[in-house]
């Protein structure tokens, strides 16, 4: 389960409670219906979908919390196998309210700067709000730009750039700029996706151009080689949020959790090694028996069986999860 840290928990809180409920629920429910029918790209309207200070709080409300989750899972799945991570300087693109910086924050204590690049002045007013009370020091000091993304955009050097459910609402030359800008420009390159098969599409468009930008595959892969998924399978994962009464109110949810599932890659230049394999599936537990899906590091599909026979191995992958690594770090 993955919540919020208490500071962004307070900062995300102290600015919705600014905003009554029966004014966020309905842009919260036109908001996922702009994302999920497609409305949302840059091609199908004019200007930024997050017009109005309802619209960027709605957004925050609904999408902050599972996007945090995603992108601290997937940048925490790279740390696992490449240690000498330790970015000092970040450019989040497309950042919205800044969940990537205050993801990345927690991982690694290096990071000194975080710019983010945002086309939407309430989103950039939220952000920039909810910043002032963080406890790191690096996303207090977090700048926001504005910047429309385009097949001109040009990016600035960092350590590490992220891109985080941004290229779906771009046409396919500007995804292929954008990512092609961000391999030249940093030297780890993170980006994710929604967990459907298109966003694991443009996820497997993006691996390839990083691969052929000279960059290996930090995370989930296991190898560089060619995704060996085929058929109607698709590669993802997910991230089990913890919802809090104003998330289950806004989205009508009963649960007290929700799982975000994404697709992403993360690519880096940083001396490392590959995890020997990543859990594809939930593991299937049965008496006696766990049996892992999983990508291997000579690019195949495997089921391995794990016997309680085995026991220092059974007990690892009873506590093994969808996304790990196995055997775990």
């Amino acid at each position: 389960m993955t919540a919020l840290p208490d500071d962004l928990a307070r900062a995300l809180d102290d600015a919705l409670d600014r905003v009554p409920a029966s004014r966020l629920a309905p842009v919260v429910e036109r908001l996922i219906g702009d994302y999920r029918g497609g409305v949302a790209t840059v091609s199908s309207r004019q200007g930024p979908i997050l017009r109005t200070d309802d619209d960027a709080a709605a957004y925050a409300a609904y999408r902050m919390p599972a996007t945090y989750a995603a992108v601290h899972d997937g940048l925490s799945r790279a740390a696992e196998v490449v240690g000498r991570l330790a970015p000092r300087t970040l450019l989040d693109v497309g950042g919205g309210t800044g969940a990537a910086v205050w993801a990345a924050s927690r991982l690694w204590p290096s990071l000194r700067a975080a710019t983010v690049l945002e086309g939407s002045e309430p989103v950039i007013a939220l952000g920039r709000r909810l910043a002032t009370g963080a406890d790191d020091a690096a996303v207090r000091a977090a700048r926001w730009e504005r910047t429309q993304l385009g097949a001109a955009t040009t990016l600035p050097e960092a350590d590490l750039i992220t891109v985080s459910y941004v290229l779906g609402e771009l046409p396919e030359p500007v995804r292929e700029t954008l990512v092609d800008e961000a391999a030249a420009r940093a030297s780890t390159v993170a980006v994710f996706e929604p967990g459907t098969p298109a966003g694991y599409r443009r996820i497997l468009a993006v691996r390839e151009r990083l691969i052929a930008a000279g960059m290996g595959v930090a995370a989930p892969c296991p190898h560089d080689g060619a995704c060996p998924i085929t058929g109607d399978d698709w590669c993802h994962f997910a991230a089990r949020v913890d919802r809090t009464s104003r998330h289950r109110s806004l989205k009508g949810g009963t649960l007290s959790h929700e799982d975000e599932k994404f697709a992403y890659v993360v690519a880096t230049r940083a001396p490392g090694q590959h995890a020997d394999n990543r859990v594809l599936r939930h593991p299937l537990q049965r008496k006696g028996l766990v049996t892992l899906r999983l990508c291997t590091g000579d690019g195949a599909i495997a089921d391995r069986p794990v016997p309680r026979s085995r026991r220092e191995h059974y007990r690892a992958a009873r506590d093994t999860g969808w996304g790990d690594a196995w055997p775990p770090p």
